[in-house]
């Protein structure tokens, strides 16, 4: 079996437009401990199954293009069948159908018997989606470009990390096409931030920013009420994550990080990362 992490970006910024329809962006992708599962089995084509039915299971599934890219980059005509249990949330700003894509493509050539570059790999990862070759590794990176520069750092996030899920799918698609970058808004760099402050929330709650939070705060009011009910809990930092519209919360206190995931859990999806968590290996 294997597992398929969440990330949560320890910030967001939107650096403007590229020529290829793209947007710059500079963000810390960081792990969290929520996963799906992902096993193989024989199968002549590839195809996948889901226990989630808000997951398409045709050829439109990230895990199906994933492996169908790669059994064309090798030229093989193997096929496998990719069972998929999922536990992140869908459209939630997690990275769920990244990693799940990268949780795909890294065992699968092993699986087939066939021997793939790291590089190679890391080409098809880009194909199949900005995010996805961050999920190759474990690990915190900052990642500029459209997602897909990563440089990974020695971090650890000494914060127990609530997550919770309003419930509301919010399609990246329709985030980058309707986010309008403010020019005279500051460029903060992310790396020094983090690096130097990371114990330091009070600094963290006025320098770090996610950009798609006025749009997903104006059309999705559900959005900034989770985040409100985070700092109404005792966080000593939120933010939302990705392009929403799951949020996320840094408690330094333990009590009431376990009692807003117990209070809200009739309310919201809740998950619960511990300090220093760092997803471990396959």
């Amino acid at each position: 079996m294997i597992r398929a992490y969440a990330k949560i970006n320890l910030g967001l910024q939107i650096l403007g437009r590229r020529r290829d329809g793209f947007h710059d962006i500079q963000t810390i992708l960081h792990p969290v401990d929520i996963f799906d599962e992902i096993s193989f089995d024989r199968c002549d084509d590839v195809c996948v199954d889901c226990d989630n039915p808000e997951v398409p299971t045709g050829s439109s599934n990230v895990c199906v293009r994933a492996a169908a890219a790669l059994r064309d980059s090798l030229g093989t005509k193997k096929g496998v069948r990719i069972e998929l249990k999922k536990k992140i949330p869908v459209s939630a700003g997690l990275g769920g159908g990244s990693s799940d894509a990268a949780a795909v493509l890294n065992p699968l050539p092993r699986y087939w018997g066939i021997d793939v570059s790291p590089s190679a790999l890391r080409q098809i990862a880009e194909m199949i989606g900005s995010d996805v070759p961050y999920f190759l590794r474990r690990g915190t990176a900052l990642a500029t470009g459209r997602g897909e520069v990563l440089k990974f750092l020695d971090f650890h996030l000494p914060y127990w990390v609530v997550v919770l899920f309003p419930g509301v799918p919010i399609s990246t698609k329709w985030a980058y096409e309707n986010i309008r970058p403010n020019p005279s808004v500051q460029v903060v760099d992310l790396k020094r931030l983090m690096l130097e402050n990371r114990t330091r929330p009070n600094v963290l709650v006025n320098a770090l920013r996610n950009d798609f939070e006025p749009l997903v705060f104006r059309t999705h009011e559900t959005v900034m009420r989770a985040k409100e009910s985070l700092y109404r809990g005792g966080a000593d930092f939120a933010l939302m994550s990705g392009s929403g519209s799951a949020v996320f919360g840094l408690f330094q206190d333990e009590v009431y990080a376990r009692d807003i995931v117990n209070r809200l859990r009739d309310r919201y999806q809740t998950f619960l990362t511990g300090p220093n968590f760092a997803a471990p290996a396959d």
